[in-house]
């Protein structure tokens, strides 16, 4: 079986989890024996794919519609979209040239070497542009590439997904990883949310990382649920095989907050929590990992509580200066407010942390060994870390018991999931 898979990101370059769960769950499809074109925006030749083979399109003097697929690479292919791309100025011209692509009459041969158009391969201010741009490369590669079944990862790739249908007319997978009501609560942005739910609609499976997510989909999309089907994430093994530890040149506990500082994640709560828990035992240190939107507003709120000396920003940390972090911490939280899964409580426990979760959170719904809260309760939230801190016993039971638990949540085991899913997928798209 061959899938063309469209993702946002590839890592090292993540800006979230979205990356990491793609490229997790590559892997283990990988082992159940299938092979995979993975199609990124933007690839930087610093990736470390492991057994994944990966083509940058860029170091290749062709056209869009020359047969760059023809010969069979092992495992995995990887297209890399940071090249040319005939240009569109208006929508009217972006939908006729998808016209002309899906019905292979395009009196304009499209081509590579036309004008220039790279992909970003980020978040910024075109970024619908981007994804617009990223539909009609999929209806070309579509056209031009053998494959069984699509699979998109998250809005941003579902209109390259609908378009490689429409062309190929091969069945489609769509993976929710993170809702418009995740991102913004109810100020949503129309325009992602209509995109969401056109991408959807048109599926064949929608893949959810959760019950929660789930819900969402059937109840605020209006999806039919018997396409919705939850598929939990895993978590990465370690990169090495020893426990990652540092010395923490401080005393004081550690208390770590590792994520977007944006609404979703609930920064503002673990702010308040600490200074609470600080008003009770001033010998810690809270640790705020990250970057986003209200990265601002939160060291000004740590001014104004007066616990600047008790609190420390780190920027975006990714890869080992995750491990590193994890290491020096004694405590972890995730205060999310609408968290469709969340891999970093799976992390942090994979390196003897104990941790605190949000209720509103998908993976508390598979995790036992874990300190669950309303993002709200800081009352609540300001308890939970004060015990960890200053009763031995509670952190020690959570670590032992955390670890053996998140040891077996596996991507191997999402990766089996999935392929039962495109199977019957398979099966249903024979029998029509």
């Amino acid at each position: 079986m061959k899938v063309l898979m469209f993702g946002w990101e590839f890592p090292p370059h993540i800006s979230g989890g979205l990356g990491t769960a793609s490229f997790g769950l590559t892997k283990a499809l990988l082992k159940t024996g299938i092979d995979i074109i993975f199609v990124i925006p933007k690839a930087y030749g610093d990736e470390n794919p492991g057994k994944v083979r990966l083509l940058n399109a860029s170091d290749v003097a062709v056209s869009i519609t020359d047969e760059i697929f023809k010969s069979h690479w092992d495992q995995i292919s990887y297209l890399e979209v940071d090249s040319t791309l005939l240009p569109y100025s208006t929508e009217d011209e972006y939908f006729t040239i998808l016209e002309k692509i899906e019905a292979g009459t395009s009196s304009e041969k499209i081509t590579l070497d036309a004008q220039k158009y790279t992909f970003s391969g980020g978040y910024g201010k075109n970024l619908m542009e981007e994804v617009r741009r990223y539909a009609l490369v999929g209806a070309a590669i579509a056209r031009d590439h053998e494959f069984d079944l699509i699979h998109a990862h998250d809005w941003l790739t579902y209109m390259a997904g609908v378009e490689a249908k429409k062309v190929s007319g091969k069945p489609l997978v769509v993976h929710m990883h993170a809702t418009e009501f995740d991102r913004s609560g109810e100020n949503i942005n129309q325009s992602v949310f209509d995109i969401e739910r056109s991408g959807m609609m048109a599926a064949d499976r929608v893949v959810a990382v959760s019950n929660m997510t789930r819900s969402i989909v059937i109840n605020r999309h209006g999806i039919d649920e018997s396409k919705v089907i939850t598929v939990h994430n895993g978590v990465e093994p370690p990169s090495t095989t020893s426990q990652v530890e540092n010395k923490k040149f401080v005393k004081e506990k550690i208390v770590t907050f590792l994520g977007r500082i944006t609404y979703q994640k609930g920064p503002e709560y673990f702010v308040e929590a600490a200074y609470k828990v600080l008003q009770r035992d001033p010998n810690v240190r809270f640790v705020m990992a990250g970057s986003g939107d209200l990265l601002t507003k939160m060291i000004k709120r740590v001014a104004e509580l007066g616990i600047s000396t008790r609190f420390h920003f780190t920027g975006f940390l990714k890869g080992d200066d995750v491990d590193k972090m994890f290491g020096m911490s004694d405590v972890y939280v995730m205060p999310s407010v609408s968290e469709p899964f969340g891999i970093s409580p799976l992390e942090a426990m994979r390196s003897n942390v104990p941790v605190i979760i949000s209720k509103q959170s998908g993976v508390a719904e598979i995790l036992k060994h874990a300190i669950k809260v309303d993002f709200w309760d800081i009352d609540a939230m300001a308890d939970a870390i004060y015990g960890l801190i200053n009763y031995p016993s509670l952190p020690q039971m959570f670590k032992s018991y955390g670890k053996e638990e998140v040891d077996n949540i596996k991507w191997d085991q999402a990766g089996v999931k999935v392929k039962e899913i495109y199977d019957q997928v398979l099966v249903d798209y024979h029998t029509k």
